[in-house]
């Protein structure tokens, strides 16, 4: 079995049904599907993913990322996605594995390996992106996950071998974005603690400059690198969060539209609707019955 096939295998072992499986590893969850989905929307942590099978297109702001089984993506902030598996089927189902990334432990074997790197330069980059998977990257993938036979050795080995996967990670292409993300005073970290502010606030007003001060940069500064981030600006980020957690309220806890636009921040029933329609392509109630009906639209990883 090469090295591909066998990848797949592990995932597959370990999804049971469609959906996302979470393990016993920690930050780690497995995703399978056996057809293409719908756009699902969603907020996406930092992570790093990578197919056995499969491909997928992720929507970032105007920005599509595709990826396969021959590439990985990263996210290093939290951003509202749209993702959507493009090729999956019963035989060759889209089998995805993600690590969820974890600053503290990036930072530490930053300091650990020697590899911190002063260029004099902190411009961060887009908070995706979409890189070619290496031999070795791959093989510590799957020795974490075959830990998952053996309870006894994952508490011990599992960390190692999580750490492994990092150190590649900093091997690589995006080892100048992980740096920034473990960096407590880097301007990535900066637009992080604006995010958090936003995330915590969403159904307020709220001014630049008072999400400025809360990231301890200059108004312009933190536009720039914001949407540099994200791909989109505080305020389009805001919108983002308030509409998919309306459409939460909707779904899963039997709200009505105005009711749901009113706790999420909305004054107008009406605006709330237009932009409910632009962003999830149909009106509240159309919307959720949909939703009801493909209960696939829910999946993420």
């Amino acid at each position: 079995m090469d090295r591909q096939a066998e990848f797949a295998a592990l995932i597959d072992q370990y999804t049971k049904g469609e959906g996302v499986q979470e393990t016993a590893l920690p930050r780690v969850a497995l995703f399978k599907l056996s057809q293409p989905s719908e756009p699902m929307h969603g907020v996406h942590e930092p992570a790093l993913c990578i197919l056995a099978q499969g491909r997928k297109q992720v929507i970032v702001g105007g920005n599509i990322y595709f990826y396969d089984a021959s590439q990985y993506l990263v996210v290093s902030v939290d951003v509202p996605v749209v993702g959507q598996v493009v090729d999956a089927t019963p035989e060759n189902p889209y089998l995805s594995f993600r690590l969820n990334l974890d600053p503290a432990l990036i930072s530490e074997l930053i300091l650990e390996a020697g590899l911190a790197e002063n260029t004099g330069r902190d411009t961060p980059g887009a908070g995706l992106s979409v890189s070619r998977v290496t031999p070795e990257l791959l093989d510590a993938v799957m020795r974490l996950l075959r830990l998952l036979d053996n309870p006894r050795d994952l508490a011990v080995l599992g960390p190692l071998a999580e750490r492994e996967i990092l150190y590649r990670l900093l091997q690589g292409p995006d080892a100048a974005r992980l740096r920034q993300i473990a960096q407590a005073d880097s301007n990535l970290r900066r637009v992080t603690r604006a995010i958090s502010w936003i995330k915590q606030h969403f159904s307020e007003p709220f001014s630049i400059e008072t999400l400025a001060a809360e990231a301890r940069m200059s108004a312009s500064a933190l536009h720039h690198h914001f949407k540099q981030v994200t791909a989109m600006s505080p305020l389009q980020y805001q919108k983002q969060l308030r509409l998919q957690e309306a459409r939460r309220l909707i779904l899963i806890q039997g709200s009505d539209a105005a009711s749901a636009g009113h706790q999420v921040g909305y004054e107008s029933p009406s605006q709330f609707s237009r932009e409910y329609s632009r962003l999830f392509g149909a009106p509240p109630l159309r919307d959720a019955n949909r939703l009801k009906a493909s209960p696939e639209m829910l999946l993420s990883a």
